[in-house]
């Protein structure tokens, strides 16, 4: 995992990472083979695994060196690039420092060495507190935008592409459903209930050993009351 340094906050401890905001990753190119990834924690993150024998490079939001990771499983963040800096924010509420610029020179900074990086990436969510616009209905799934991320693989440019929808809230389905089972649970109780008592004999018969009185008409007629007995 990406191990950040002590002077860059947590994103999980910043503001976002609601469920209402979902992004997802729709494709990766160029299409290799030991390269995934995906997004964490609603629309937060990105993991990226490199297991392709090649150095995995990101690019940042002016198309500067932000990160790579090493065929030998080495990940590098670029101090210079303005990423650096404003991924450390959730909403990129930061002050960059003017050394860092996308004309810079790179500055390179071991974080890790297992062969993944995991970084906020802010062309992945929506970039303020306030609805967008595009959601007319909270309580419908809308797509907020599509999205992309630039990657090279080795020497070939491709990018992570995504979309990020608004999801209403689901927290009162799981109420109803359990409601409606609860209840038709209860309608089956009561329906065995009511099928066992009808079913039971009662008076005397019930009692253990009791025996039906001897039929009038005898064995070979009918009996009185023979059209009148309940199929149970």
């Amino acid at each position: 995992m990406f191990a950040m340094s002590s002077d860059q906050q947590n994103p999980l401890n910043d503001q976002g990472s609601s469920p209402n905001y979902r992004s997802t990753v729709t494709s990766v190119s160029p299409q290799t083979s030991g390269l995934t990834l995906q997004v964490l924690q609603f629309s937060d993150r990105l993991l990226l695994r490199n297991e392709t024998g090649r150095t995995v490079s990101i690019e940042g939001y002016e198309g500067e060196p932000y990160a790579r990771v090493k065929a030998n499983g080495t990940v590098e963040v670029n101090t210079a690039s303005p990423a650096y800096y404003l991924n450390q924010s959730f909403y990129g509420n930061v002050t960059v420092p003017p050394s860092a610029t996308a004309k810079a020179t790179p500055r390179w900074k071991i974080v890790d060495r297992t062969g993944q990086f995991e970084w906020h990436d802010h062309r992945i969510h929506w970039m303020s507190p306030a609805l967008p616009p595009q959601v007319k209905d909270k309580g419908k799934r809308t797509l907020i935008f599509d999205w992309h991320v630039p990657i090279a693989v080795g020497a070939q440019k491709g990018a992570v592409a995504g979309t990020l929808f608004w999801t209403p809230d689901s927290s009162s389905a799981p109420v109803a459903a359990i409601i409606v089972g609860g209840a038709i649970v209860l309608l089956g109780v009561l329906l065995v209930v009511v099928v066992r008592r009808r079913r039971t004999p009662r008076g005397p018969l019930a009692q253990a050993g009791a025996q039906r009185p001897p039929d009038p008409a005898g064995a070979s007629g009918a009996s009185a009351d023979s059209g009148h007995r309940e199929a149970w």
